[in-house]
């Protein structure tokens, strides 16, 4: 019967007649694992059942001796010894744990027990904090008062600085301060109220006059809201002349009243323009690059034909001097014959017909607080 013979790999491919290689039912002993705690390589996982040998330096222990590696998470059911510093300790171990973690010995998803952690000290803003709150909302006295639709947070300062503020009967001077909104609260006697916040716009009509009150003026804005759908007195958001048409907004917030008329927040402005005569190239470029009028330099942001016609034109601006529009193609000897604002911060006359108005949507509302303007 002829030999079989078989490739020589692995370990016997180095036997010697005065060494050969291990065997194990009859076959080359390949398996690199060693079963005596001294064949054991440096660097390498221990995972022997020798109770007595001690892990190698640098590998996961999860044999079963008493003694863990250091610098790694200790996992056995040993009761003698202390988790490493600086790791959890998981064991079902008496002894303490260390200083560095907190005994996680809770179910899952339960709050810390009481007195673990420290909570953080607040410091209040000022003394009014520190009253008792029972049933009624605290506000800043500012705030209330630009609620109230009067003024702006800042000019609200000043006000109490200067003494004209009074809650309940008595003079407030002193910024920061907190008032209840049940508080009689005024200003130069007259009580004032915390009002919902409201904003709106209107296509205004030509012939009305932008103000809330005025003696000699036959026909104001204010008229044109209706009281019932609207109680709250709301106030315009800068001015349109009496010959002006299109949009106009209304709003009782003091702050967004100030953000939206503040050149340095720059408000867009887009008017539609009419004139008696076609505007040259040379005018065209004038107003583009700046012109000085009596008040100062202006310049207009853009501007551009409506429908090629050189009559027409869409001017964009965000200055708020009075009149500004009109002195511009006057200074130059043009007559305004037609001037309509077509967009003002974000918002449009869309679909609003001449001398009506609406309220804005929450979408609009949101887009002016965030300043998308």
């Amino acid at each position: 019967m002829e030999k079989k013979t078989t490739r020589r790999t692995g370990r016997d491919r180095h036997a010697t007649p005065e060494a050969p290689a291990k065997q194990y039912n009859g076959r080359p002993y390949l398996d690199r694992r060693r079963k005596k705690d001294e064949d054991a390589r440096p660097g390498r996982s221990y995972r022997a059942k020798g109770d007595d040998a001690v892990a190698p330096k640098g590998r996961s222990y999860r044999g079963k001796s008493d003694e863990a590696p250091k610098g790694r998470s200790y996992r056995a059911k040993s009761d003698e010894k202390a988790a490493p510093k600086g790791r959890g300790f998981r064991t079902k171990s008496e002894g303490t744990a260390p200083a560095a973690r907190e005994f996680r010995k809770r179910p899952y998803g339960a709050k810390p027990a009481a007195g673990t952690r420290t909570a953080k000290a607040v410091k209040p803003e000022t003394h009014a904090d520190l009253e008792p709150v029972t049933g009624e909302e605290w506000v800043r006295l500012n705030r209330f008062i630009a609620n109230s639709g009067i003024c702006s947070r800042r000019e609200a300062d000043e006000y109490i600085q200067t003494g004209l503020i009074t809650v309940n009967g008595e003079h407030v001077t002193t910024l920061g301060a907190k008032v209840r909104t049940t508080d009689d609260i005024r200003f130069n006697g007259q009580r004032l109220k915390g009002e919902k916040k409201v904003y709106l716009i209107m296509n205004k009509p030509k012939g009305y006059v932008t103000t809330m009150s005025d003696p000699h003026a036959e026909k104001t804005v204010m008229q044109l809201i209706s009281v019932k759908e609207c109680p709250q007195r709301v106030y315009p958001v800068g001015r349109l002349d009496k010959n002006t048409t299109g949009l106009l907004m209304f709003t009782n917030d003091g702050d967004m009243t100030e953000r939206l008329t503040h050149p340095s927040n720059g408000a867009r402005k887009i008017y539609h323009v009419t004139l008696d005569k076609k505007v040259t190239k040379a005018h065209f470029d004038a107003i583009l690059r700046g012109i000085e009028l009596e008040d100062g330099e202006i310049h207009a942001d853009t501007l551009s034909y409506v429908d090629g016609d050189k009559q027409q034109l869409g001017i964009e601006i965000h200055s708020g001097r009075n009149r500004i529009v009109r002195r511009i193609f006057e200074h130059f000897g043009y007559e305004v014959t037609k001037l309509d604002r077509v967009y003002f911060a974000g918002l449009t006359k869309k679909a609003l017909a001449r001398g009506t108005w609406r309220f804005l949507t929450d979408v609009e509302v949101a887009k002016l607080k965030m300043g998308a303007f």
